[in-house]
């Protein structure tokens, strides 16, 4: 990734969510799209192991495991390399610890520890794509601007041809294959599977089994149940306790979990 990679401006939110809400899928991709989408959805449970005890969506692990990896679960998250030895390609030797083979779900975890997604709170649509495109790099907003990046919008209307066939060698005439990030997000929104945070939304705080104690707790708390109950159908006290009635309502709104929320390991 670069060292230069750009930050997340209420600009380029806006870029995103625009580029987003005009996204038509190709009718060509259709089936495959829900093909892909269908899988997710049956291995959700892994994918919310691998995103366990953080904010991290996890639809998301399972949109990057499908680019990254094909979906397969015998290689890693981080560049599709198989799980029974550490990666070879970059990043190189990941997981760090341990012994291969590795366990499919504690690779995955790494991958995202190592893009620090695990201190990411805020996970509205902006920031959703923004981490996607950020997880494979900014070449082409870089250095091919006049091509949205494959690895968000390949197999949309918003993509033609142009495509880095590998690292550092750019083909103006090569066509991603692919089905792109943002294809698969949009689709899973359409269906209800994946919800996003919008406007105004505050940080996320860790689930609490009992009342916390500490005034900053309990105001992040409540800065987070008046949020939560703008949105329809949530009805909640708001009395800064971020428990189980307050992680039921973030996952009704958000489809993602609450940090240490134990429902989401059921």
């Amino acid at each position: 990734m670069s060292t230069a990679a750009p930050r997340l401006t209420d600009g380029l939110r806006r870029e995103y969510e625009h580029l987003f809400q005009t996204c038509v899928v190709a009718p060509d991709r259709h089936a495959e799209v829900d093909r892909i989408v269908a899988r997710h959805v049956r291995n959700r449970l892994r994918y919310a192991q691998a995103t366990a005890n953080t904010a991290i969506p996890w639809y998301f692990a399972a949109i990057v495991h499908e680019l990254e990896a094909g979906g397969i679960f015998s290689r890693h998250l981080h560049n599709g390399d198989p799980l029974r030895d550490r990666t070879v390609r970059i990043p190189r030797g990941r997981p760090p610890v341990g012994l291969p083979p590795f366990a499919w779900e504690s690779s995955a975890a790494d991958a995202l520890m190592l893009q620090g997604l695990h201190r990411v709170r805020e996970w509205s649509l902006g920031q959703l794509l923004y981490r996607l495109e950020r997880y494979n790099g900014f070449g082409y907003r870089m250095h091919h601007p006049e091509v949205l990046s494959p690895y968000l919008w390949a197999g949309s209307s918003h993509y033609t041809r142009g495509k880095y066939v590998r690292d550092g060698r750019w083909s103006s005439a090569a066509v991603s294959t692919q089905t792109g990030g943002a294809v698969q997000l949009r689709r899973m929104a359409e269906l209800g599977i994946a919800r996003f945070l919008h406007g105004g939304q505050p940080a996320v705080v860790a689930f609490h089994r009992w009342r916390p104690r500490d005034a900053a707790t309990r105001a992040s708390a409540l800065a987070l149940q008046r949020w939560l109950n703008t949105h329809e159908g949530v009805f909640l006290r708001e009395d800064g306790w971020p428990g189980p009635r307050t992680a039921a309502a973030y996952r009704q709104v958000t489809g993602a979990s609450l940090p240490g929320d134990p429902a989401s390991h059921a």
